[in-house]
This record gives C-alpha cells, structure tokens and sequence, in this order.
C-alpha cells in the first residue's frame, strides 16, 4: 500500500461484523480463564495482553499503523515526545554509558540529554553536524552507544544529513536514533536511508489538531544487537524470568525490550483515548502535510521579498542551506518557517501582536497557522547573550505555517509586516 492507503487502513482491519473504524477498548485489565493462562502471559507477553500500563488493542492498532508508515518492524507509543526521546536512549545506555547527539536538536531535548541524563549517569557527547568525518569519529569513546539527530532540527530549521550518520554510527558498531518529528514518515523515511531507531512526538503532524499529546518510539528491526556491545539485550534478563531479547525475539529485540522492560517501570503509555485521536489525525496525514508544503513555500517565498523580513530560514527555498539535502530527504520541506524581522525584538513582537488570523502560542506543527517568538516567550528567562549563544536573535519568529487557504495566511503576514514598517 501506498502512505495515503496506509494512514487509513494500516494497523486494524476488521473482521466480520467488527468495527469499520478502531474502537476504543477502554479498559484496564484483561480477563483470563485460569491462573495458568495468566502465568504464560507474564512469562512472554507478546502471547497476549496484561494490563494497559503497557499494552491496550487501540493504542497497538496505530503504533502498527506508525510501524508500517515508517518501514519498521514494530512500535511503542508513549505519553509524550519527551518519553519517546527518553526511552530510546534508557533502552540501550545506561549509568557510565555515553551517546552523541547532533547539537541542533529541539530545546527540551537538549535539557534532557544534558542535564537529566547526566544527573542518571549517561554522558551526552554534542557534534556540530558540519564536523568532518575525522572530528567525528574522535567524539566516540568506548563507552558510546549512539548517536541521535533531527531530519528537521527543531528550532533550527537545519535537515540530518541520514546516510552519513547512519555509516558514522555503523562504522563505530552502535545505532542511529532520527528524531523524524518535522518530517513525519510522509516526507521523510529515515530507515530507508540507514537509521536504525526512529521517534516522534505526535503531538505535532501526526496529531495535527493540538488534542492530545503523544510520542512514539519505532524499530527498524534492522541493527545487529549482538556485536559486543550491548549484553543488556543479549543476556538473559533477570527482572523478566531470564529472556535474552535478540535470542527469543530476534528482530524485535529492541522494542520489545522497551515494552516489557521500560514501560513496565515507567508507566508512560498513552490512554486508549488519546490514541483514539491520534488515529484520526494519522488518518489525514499524507493528504495534510501536502498542502502544509505548499503553504509553507508560498509563504517563505512571501517573507523572502517583504522589506521588514531581514532574512527567511526555509529549507525547501532555493538557495537556503540546507536546500539540497532536503532535496535528496525529503519529499517536502514541511510547514514552519523561522524568520528574523528587521529592527530586533520590538519589531518582532509588534509584528505577532498584529497578527489577526494566526494564532500566538507555544506550538508548531498544526491544522491552523501558528506563531511564536522565542526571545519573549519560551526563551525569556535567557540574556541577550545567552539568547545569541542559543542560536536565537531578538528579530526571531517561528511561523507555522496551517491548512487556511494561503491567499487567508499572506493577507494576514501582510497586513502585519506592512504595520511596522
């Protein structure tokens, strides 16, 4: 099946006189006939399901659906991105343990890896994207057990050169982990290009309606787990009756691992409802992310010859950066825009307050257009020097770009633009 048959039919297919549409099992516990049953199921749970701390049939139906959309050979879903990200790395490292992550990465993932994981004991080596090979591979100490990027770097706009990473990672016997988030799998499928563990929060695209807040962790089936390096998924598992992941389930060693392993500690999957929502907006996804694209590139090239924009950060403009690496990623350059008003932080923000159709708030990545302007809100507690250290002018806003009609969308940028200048 094609992506646009997929985000509809992949995941659940009823059976006769069942549900057209993925029903929501709301419900706790699963009921068995004798205590023997319910002794194999927590000897291996795959068998069957436990308890919906970390297996429910709604939310198994979209992680198969997410699966399948990414070319993966299984799915977790979590409570939020931030688990998916905290997850990812929790199943493979642990306390004395090192990874490297590309630097321009989302900003509360960078909390995260920096000051979480160091306070449990796992070291986060940062590397600028644009390093040589040569200072790459000397960021690698014995220790290090992966390396985890962004297709589209949140905020910075910057796309993941996949293929290089993936080989840098390989070549040193340990996993790549794509954040594909901004990308979502209808532009981009980083396994197919060499990535071994794939996350999102579904929070954005992949919801899409600002509902409800998700992550999702996937599992390319494809990394070789016995190379020496990582006994945890190889040797027998003394917390769950002395299973070895990658002898009793093969490719599914790593995901499983997480289920059976971290969700059962941590507890963060999703309720049948939010998954329940989810669906619908995967539902819509292939269709949505089109016309976010052609939205956005509209839109970019509007800012580009407007007076009051000093410079548009787009990676599907011509001429930016990072335009040919999305040529060859990605099948689109999805839908925000960072751009940097003339005149810094007063003009910036006089130029949201004029905003009439696109909404002020703390979110990228959905139905309606959105705007944000990092140096008063989400970053102000940071001096003027912390804030250019950050990677963030004054003049800086994120502009994501909706599904309004884009002739609506420029009317309104506009009107804004022409009331500062």
């Amino acid at each position: 099946m094609k992506d646009e048959t997929k985000c509809l039919h992949a995941g659940y297919t009823p059976k006769n006189a069942e549900p057209r549409v993925v029903p929501i099992v709301q419900s706790t516990t699963y009921v068995y006939d004798s205590t023997a049953d319910v002794a194999a199921v927590f000897d291996d749970p795959t068998k069957s399901l436990i308890y919906s701390r970390f297996a429910n049939p709604t939310v198994m139906a979209v992680e198969n659906k997410i699966a399948e959309l990414e070319g993966g050979v299984g799915a977790m879903c979590t409570t939020s991105g931030q688990a998916a990200s905290l997850l990812s790395i929790l199943n493979i490292c642990r306390a004395g343990d090192s990874f490297i992550s590309l630097s321009e990465v989302y900003g509360g993932t960078v909390n995260l890896f920096a000051f979480t994981l160091k306070k449990m004991g796992i070291e986060c080596i940062w590397v600028d994207k644009n390093a040589s090979d040569e200072e790459l591979d000397k960021a690698f100490k014995p220790n290090t057990k992966a390396v985890f990027g962004e297709t589209i770097a949140n905020p910075a706009l910057t796309v993941l050169d996949i293929e290089r990473f993936a080989n840098l990672a390989h070549r040193h016997g340990v996993p790549l982990i794509v954040d594909n988030t901004f990308a979502t799998p209808v532009l981009c499928k980083p396994i197919s290009f060499g990535a071994d563990i794939v996350i999102h929060s579904t929070t954005k695209y992949m919801d899409g309606h600002a509902v409800q807040v998700g992550g999702v962790i996937v599992d390319s089936g494809k990394f070789n787990w016995d190379n020496g390096k990582f006994p945890e998924l190889v040797e027998p598992d003394e917390s769950y009756h002395g299973i070895s992941y990658t002898k009793d389930y093969g490719k599914l060693a790593y995901i499983l691992k997480a289920r059976m392993q971290l969700m059962r500690d941590f507890g963060v999957y999703p309720a049948a409802h939010s998954a329940f929502l989810l669906n619908l907006g995967l539902e819509t996804l292939a269709i949505r992310m089109e016309r976010y694209c052609q939205n956005a590139l509209k839109v970019a090239q509007f800012f580009q010859s407007h007076p009051a924009v000093e410079r548009v950060t787009y990676p599907g403009l011509e001429g930016d950066p990072n335009y040919a690496l999305a040529q060859k990623y990605l099948k689109g350059a999805s839908g925000v825009i960072s751009l940097i008003i003339k005149g810094g932080r007063d003009k910036a923000v006089q130029f949201m307050d004029a905003l009439k159709l696109a909404s002020n708030e703390v979110h990228v990545a959905d139905i309606r257009t959105c705007v944000l302007h990092p140096a008063s809100e989400t970053h102000r507690q940071l001096t003027d020097e912390q804030l250019v250290a950050a990677g963030i002018e004054g003049g800086m806003v994120r502009f994501s770009v909706g599904l309004e009609n884009v002739d609506d969308i420029l009317a309104d940028a506009k009107q804004a633009l022409d009331a500062i200048c």
